[in-house]
């Protein structure tokens, strides 16, 4: 019994060991056969991984040398394989060989990358990962197109330049309070609708110099921002210029006024971001006319602050409400008005509102006179809508009187005339414009300056389209008749100019929020700021210099015509 029972013994190990090689045999042809196959299948578009790394023998049995033979000698095979074509991955698991699934990448596309493994004794380690293997990557790479060349750096400046004018708000104005004013993001507090004169929502109080703080806000929901200022294409110093100097317009002196502003300058020329274009890459919002930063002497008499005359103010892209005609270094963009929408649906509602609107006026003008300046033309313009009382709407703001400070009365007159008469005031722009605007209000403009060489991003260069012109010199001599001229453009004529002015109205707005399909003045903005920095950009890049193509004196011509040649605007803008 015992010799009979080695000798089975002896017969079943012999069988094990025979069909053990028979199985392992057929793994290693059958691997073989399936790393051939892959590689034939192979064709334009599809992709694999690829790896270097080596397989590491997980034995069937423990001690099976001929197992751990066989994987040796696969081992060596995926060794002297060319890993330039696309191959296979495989992941060994306790029930063999299993494929790896693949994706469709480049080969030049591959990254070196650490996949994370089990174990090292049951895992192929991967040299290669593929970038858009998921929808979250894809979905990263799509933004990161989106905002390639659009990307935007914020300055964390110290608190004395923004936050702490808001929180010392009483001190803005000598005569308004500025708190309700820079409240609600800048918007201020929301307008009460008795009247029925707005649409439903996105209507508030807002100052016609709170600018500042509206862009700043809705610069924090930029899509675009960066923390990595490498990545910038552009870089936004949130300095409230605007209400900084109003607060020392009147009693105070030079040195005063120009504080903050110097501080800002020297604190910028610090950054490292400051010295790769020298300032020529940042940009601010100063919420007030150009002529409060440009104080001509340093008389104390002499009126404002210097910000816009410093070396460094004069690299920088400054957006102010009101520009100058013969500086490079500020740009015009649209005063605030009272409708700040949150939804395309809410701007649509109200341009289709201003579309049905009874106008029984022919036009209104809604100001006071002038008297001090000498080249006003208020005076002759209230003369003529007196005048011509059944089709003149005048609101007069005379001291004492609120309606001109009252939105209701504003917009209500506004909506009840084809055309709004928008003389120049203390200086040639006016909010009230971009009211008429927004009520559907076709402007009537009297001096170039006023709109048409200002805000170059968000009007039309094509001015006869939503606007009518009437020079002031005829209106300043009574040669003209407002009333008749108007009444002289055809009534087809009038309907596409008011269509076009409607058109118009997202443009001219400030958003609560970005707009799913508009874009509103802060976008316009923001575009234009990025490509003037582009176009900077590469000219420093090429060596050359576009301002030098015009004397700086002539730069309204240029950035409207194009040219500097004579015409018959040069008068209006004569430096006297």
């Amino acid at each position: 019994m015992k010799v009979f029972g080695d000798k089975t013994t002896m017969t079943i190990i012999v069988k094990c060991r025979f069909w053990f090689v028979v199985l392992a045999s057929f793994l290693l042809w059958y691997l073989l056969l399936c790393l051939c196959n892959s590689n034939s299948r192979i064709t334009k578009g599809s992709i694999t991984f690829k790896f270097d790394s080596i397989f590491e023998p997980i034995p069937f049995y423990e001690n099976s040398t001929l197992f751990d033979k066989q994987i040796e000698d696969i081992n060596n095979v995926l060794r002297t394989k060319n890993w330039d074509k696309p191959s296979s991955a495989f992941h060994i698991s306790d029930n063999g060989f299993e494929a790896i699934d693949t994706i469709l990448m480049p080969d030049n596309q591959l990254a070196p990358s650490a996949i994370e493994s089990r174990s090292r004794e049951n895992r192929v380690e991967l040299d290669a990962k593929p970038i858009n293997d998921t929808k979250r990557e894809r979905e990263s790479n799509e933004d990161s197109d989106t905002c390639a060349g659009r990307h935007i750096y914020i300055h964390n400046l110290p608190r004395r330049f923004n936050q702490d004018l808001l929180k010392n708000c009483r001190t803005l104005s000598n005569w308004t309070n500025m708190c309700e004013f820079t409240s609600n993001s800048g918007f201020g507090p929301p307008l009460s609708n008795s009247g029925r004169v707005y649409s439903n929502r996105g209507w508030y109080t807002t100052n016609q110099f709170s600018l500042e703080v509206i862009f700043h806000n809705r610069m924090k929901q930029y899509e675009c921002l960066t923390n990595d200022s490498s990545l910038a294409s552009a870089f936004f110093v949130p300095y409230y210029a605007g209400l900084d100097v109003a607060r020392y317009l009147w009693g105070y002196n030079i040195s005063i006024r120009d504080s903050d502003s110097l501080g800002l300058v020297k604190w910028l020329r610090q950054k490292p971001e400051w010295r790769k274009m020298s300032g020529r890459d940042h940009f601010l919002v100063a919420g007030r006319i150009t002529w409060d930063f440009r104080r001509l002497s340093d008389e104390e008499f002499d009126w404002g602050n210097k910000f816009l005359f410093l070396p460094e103010s004069k690299n920088m892209t400054i957006l102010t409400i009101e520009s100058s005609p013969w500086h490079n270094n500020d740009f015009a963009i649209p005063y605030p008005t009272y409708f700040h929408p949150s939804k395309d649906g809410e701007v649509f509602q109200w341009q289709n509102r201003m579309r049905r609107q009874r106008r029984p006026f022919l036009f209104s003008f809604a100001g006071g006179q002038r008297p001090n300046i000498r080249e006003s033309i208020r005076g002759e313009v209230i003369e003529q809508c007196r005048v011509s009382r059944k089709k003149c709407k005048l609101l007069e703001c005379r001291d004492g009187s609120n309606k001109c400070q009252n939105p209701e009365f504003v917009m209500k007159m506004f909506q009840s005339s084809v055309f709004c008469l928008q003389p120049p005031g203390d200086s040639s722009t006016r909010r009230s414009a971009f009211d008429s605007i927004l009520a559907g209000c076709i402007p009537v403009f009297f001096h170039p300056g006023s709109a048409y060489i200002q805000y170059l991003w968000h009007l039309p260069k094509s001015f006869t389209n939503y606007s009518a012109f009437i020079p002031d010199i005829d209106v300043k001599k009574r040669k003209v008749s407002i009333e008749k001229t108007l009444l002289r453009i055809p009534k087809q004529r009038v309907a596409a100019m008011r269509e076009e002015v409607i058109r118009l109205i997202p443009k001219v707005i400030y958003a609560g929020s970005k707009l799913k399909n508009l874009d509103d003045a802060f976008d316009i903005s923001i575009k234009g700021v990025v490509e003037k920095v582009s176009r900077l950009r590469r000219e420093m890049e090429e060596g050359k210099d576009s301002s030098l193509d015009y004397a700086e004196e002539v730069s309204w011509k240029y950035n409207f015509f194009g040219t500097v040649e004579d015409h018959e605007w040069d008068r209006y803008f004569e430096k006297t």
